[in-house]
């Protein structure tokens, strides 16, 4: 082969491999207008009047899922199964709002942490590797991460929609998700930065708490 034609062959496979990142955007851009339709959606709780319509924002939500299952679907037709992390760099960002989103639609609905499995159960991918396109940990991790930023908020405008026994149940949950962090060791730098966010949530929630206690309007967290 000569010079020439190594450097056509290289050529052909650049182009080759920029028509498969281009397809993925496009795709990923779908992805990204269904995970803002979602955010829209679920931001309605923080209103004063969205704790009564947690229930209806949580089932149209869990609707415009299936949009995300068939995104995920055609996402995973345009690149060959074993090259999931060659190309994790695209999907990455969005895939962890997703699973942020699934974590704030079970805990809105259950006030529980949910599992790896049940947020790709939502989003309609695996859980292991080895079956194709999956929810890698550390996009899950970095998803509850999120969420965790969104009950502190949610914490303050319980306060505001005179909802006092809220921010304790919520303040319980972050203390356990803090201290379960807390057991791993985690080397992912981005990750890790997002783990330290975590502790101005816990302090937020902290004093949000310790407001309610000096005004006396804290009541017992199992008190619904």
């Amino acid at each position: 082969m000569s010079v020439t034609e190594m450097f056509s062959y290289i050529q052909g496979s650049l182009s080759a491999d920029q028509d498969v990142r281009e397809e993925i955007r496009k795709v990923v851009q779908t992805l990204e207008q269904a995970a803002r339709e979602i955010l829209t959606v679920l931001q309605s709780v923080h209103q004063p009047s969205g704790f009564k319509e947690i229930p209806s924002k949580c089932a149209k939500a869990r609707e415009l899922f299936c949009t995300v299952r068939t995104q995920l679907g055609e996402l995973k037709t345009k690149f060959p199964v074993e090259q999931y992390y060659r190309f994790h760099e695209h999907w990455r960002f969005v895939l962890q709002r997703l699973a942020f989103l699934a974590a704030f639609v079970v805990y809105l609905e259950t006030e529980t942490l949910v599992v790896r499995e049940e947020v790709a159960k939502i989003l309609g991918i695996q859980v292991v590797r080895e079956k194709g396109f999956h929810l890698d940990v550390e996009d899950y991790l970095a998803g509850v991460l999120i969420m965790a930023s969104e009950l502190s908020r949610l914490a303050v405008n319980s306060v505001t929609a005179g909802d006092y026994t809220r921010p304790l149940r919520i303040s319980n949950f972050i203390n356990e998700l803090d201290s379960g962090f807390r057991l791993l060791n985690l080397k992912n730098d981005p990750l890790r930065k997002r783990y330290d966010g975590l502790k101005y949530d816990v302090k937020k929630i902290e004093e949000v708490v310790y407001d309610l206690s000096i005004r006396g309007l804290a009541k017992d967290a199992g008190d619904k």
